[in-house]
């Protein structure tokens, strides 16, 4: 088994800028380029004794070393986005030598070259859409009284039922209220989202939309409502945040997320049906 093995960030394209002094991938160590067949590897030197099969699987077990390695490899791509457009490769991709980033070079170059040329000059950015339903029932309740609770209607006697704050009738008309109040938020929330996408998409070249994501999972407060990737040209970017910004300022009901420039992780195609592109953590190693 070799002592060092290469771990490999992304590919881009030839003739890659310098990235920035002091800049430490995973391991801690620092990336480099490494240029064949009309394409650039970004990968970095590893210990064998972490990232070979069998210590490398058992390390994906490990959450703490898992989100550190992950931490550090976004670094690098999040570097490489600032200076070109990057293919980022899954967490993880691991080979035994220079020559076998190569190969894979070579295996690829065709598919890896066209999906380089079709995303040059892009970067993507992710946008969420929150419904703060809780937030618009705080707003609609009215502030409650002494003479709302406890006086009588003008002209005639109060029921026992209706005096009551606590009585059933009083309780289920509140309950009525809030669900009212909240389905209305949560139309009113919708439509906003649906036009705020409708804006976006038209200054991206291409969306993805993902799945709405769990609040149990994400800890995010709200309704997701929409979870969606654009394709922005990088001259395009101050607009297309913009546009989001001032959409997501006109409903006190719905919060808007935008993330990024990022590498175009939703856009980018499997090379081969192998996978290696953005994705999950997953080892590879190339003989």
């Amino acid at each position: 088994m070799n002592a060092e093995l290469r771990y490999a960030y992304a590919v881009a394209p030839p003739g890659l800028p310098p990235l920035p002094e002091g800049l430490r991938g995973v391991a801690g160590t620092v990336p480099r380029a490494l240029e064949h067949a009309g394409l650039t590897a970004v990968v970095g030197t590893v210990p064998a004794d972490d990232f070979a099969e069998q210590p490398l699987r058992a390390h994906l077990e490990d959450l703490d070393w898992l989100a550190e390695t992950a931490r550090a490899h976004q670094a690098v791509v999040d570097a490489l986005t600032e200076v070109t457009t990057p293919l980022p490769l899954r967490l993880a991709t691991v080979h035994h030598d220079d020559d076998s980033v190569r190969r894979s070079l070579e295996a690829d170059r065709e598919e890896l070259a066209g999906t380089l040329d079709r995303l040059a000059g892009r970067v993507e950015w992710g946008v969420k859409v929150y419904a703060e339903t809780d937030r618009a029932q705080r707003r609609a309740a009215p502030a409650a009284s002494p003479s709302a609770a406890g006086a009588a209607p003008e002209g005639g006697a109060r029921s026992p039922a209706d005096a009551a704050p606590g009585s059933g009738r009083a309780y289920l008309r509140r309950r009525m209220r809030a669900v009212s109040d909240r389905e209305s938020a949560l139309d009113e929330a919708e439509n906003t989202g649906r036009t705020l996408h409708a804006a976006l998409a038209a200054y991206a070249e291409d969306v993805r939309l993902h799945p709405p994501q769990d609040p149990r999972l994400s800890g995010a407060s709200g309704q997701n409502l929409l979870n969606a990737a654009y394709l922005v040209p990088r001259e395009g970017a101050g607009r297309f945040v913009e546009r989001a910004e001032q959409l997501g300022a006109h409903d006190p009901v719905v919060r808007v997320e935008v993330t990024g420039p990022w590498a175009p992780y939703s856009f980018v195609a499997p090379a081969s049906g192998r996978g290696r592109h953005a994705g999950g953590a997953a080892a590879e190693a190339s003989s």
